[in-house]
């Protein structure tokens, strides 16, 4: 049933132990897709991403350095590719043109024959962008464009087409107030619509906004939120602002045009690791290392629309695009079936209270009977 349902998920998210989940918000289900049956740590998820024929394929890039191809029709995965080179796990995957790009923390960017799904050919490209790699992200209207940040391994971007050099080098910004230099650390990175514009988010609490087409190469905005680490951003449907998660659960709205804050989103207890906007509806979806995918919705009134608890550190996510969310049809149920999550918490609760039991046995007994004392016998001796 569930992979008869798989195309009507509304939220895809990769866990910690190499599986893929999809949500069905309006049925409020969730079911579990592995490549090898059993979940594996080695094969955990790191990177989603749409495939290039839109939402019928996802791409599931994995701790082993193999991505690996999911129907979202068929509800199962068709095939998979190793992809070797560099160390670390994989900061991003793309398709354009017919070829699988993929990018590791090494910095290590290249490019594959999409038809070859066994592994056995080399690659059709290899970049080097720079160690420290967090993040690398493809333009969606120039799909052979993609852009890569890091820690100490600043903005770049880059043409698949063209040379092995980036078209776009970011230039740090000016020393502090104390005349230090100021690190670099993108975490994420977004292309905004219309334009040849990146906007970022840093390791130290800083949003960046950079133009290609000005001369410098420099932000030409910056502002700051919090005091921790940005982790994750996403562009909300006007592409005015972005909304932007860190290590405490904290999310906020940032307009970018003038740099200043329009608002927060409560509710998380961890870390954020995946943020994603709805393209036209009003909603975000987030989740993070507390194990709970939300969606929140980011117009007024401003507030928490969904929450799912998924029993699995969640790493990233994709939220489908389609606007008939409530149109769906209602798919066939089996009857007095639980899904297999609530026999397994059943089965613990239930282990749970035997222990319990067995560590104050005199939990079964009455408040009345509980509180009597037991008389001593009285000695006879003289």
């Amino acid at each position: 049933m569930a992979a008869a349902g798989a195309r009507w998920n509304h939220v895809w998210l990769g866990t910690e132990t190499g599986i893929l989940k999809g949500v069905n918000l309006r049925q409020k289900q969730a079911a579990n897709f592995t490549a090898s049956g059993q979940p594996r740590r080695e094969e955990a998820v790191s990177v989603l991403c749409w495939g290039a024929g839109g939402e019928r394929q996802i791409l599931v890039g994995s701790s082993d350095r193999t991505v690996r191809f999911f129907s979202t029709e068929e509800g199962a995965f068709q095939g998979q590719r190793h992809c070797p080179g560099g160390e670390g796990p994989f900061r991003g995957v793309a398709q354009a043109d017919g070829t699988l790009i993929t990018c590791v923390d090494s910095g290590v960017l290249r490019a594959w024959r999409d038809s070859d799904k066994e592994g056995s050919s080399d690659p059709l490209l290899e970049l080097r962008v720079g160690p420290g790699v967090c993040r690398m992200r493809q333009d969606p209207a120039r799909p052979h464009m993609v852009a890569t940040g890091g820690k100490e391994n600043a903005l770049k971007v880059w043409d698949l087409q063209g040379s092995a050099e980036p078209v776009f080098r970011a230039k740090n910004v000016r020393n502090d107030w104390l005349d230090l230099r100021v690190p670099i650390w993108d975490q994420d990175i977004q292309f905004l619509p219309g334009s040849q514009k990146l906007v970022t988010c840093t390791g130290y609490h800083q949003v960046r906004v950079y133009d290609p087409a000005s001369p410098q190469r420099r932000p030409v905005l910056e502002t700051t939120y919090g005091e921790y680490p940005l982790t994750a951003m996403t562009l909300t449907p006007g592409g005015s602002s972005v909304i932007v998660g860190n290590t405490h659960g904290q999310l906020a709205e940032i307009d970018i045009r003038q740099g200043r804050l329009l608002g927060c989103l409560k509710g998380l207890a961890g870390s954020v690791r995946g943020l994603q906007c709805h393209s036209s509806k009003p909603l975000l979806a987030s989740c993070g290392l507390d194990r709970v995918l939300r969606i929140h919705r980011i117009q007024n009134p401003r507030g928490l629309e969904h929450k799912v608890y998924l029993k699995s550190q969640l790493n990233c996510l994709l939220l489908s695009g389609r606007d008939d969310w409530e149109d769906e049809p209602e798919e066939p149920q089996e009857p007095n079936l639980l899904p297999p999550e609530d026999t397994e918490t059943d089965e613990l609760w239930a282990s749970l209270e035997a222990a319990a039991k067995r560590k104050f046995p005199d939990m079964d007994q009455t408040p009345q009977t509980r509180g009597r004392k037991k008389k001593r016998p009285v000695s006879t001796n003289p």
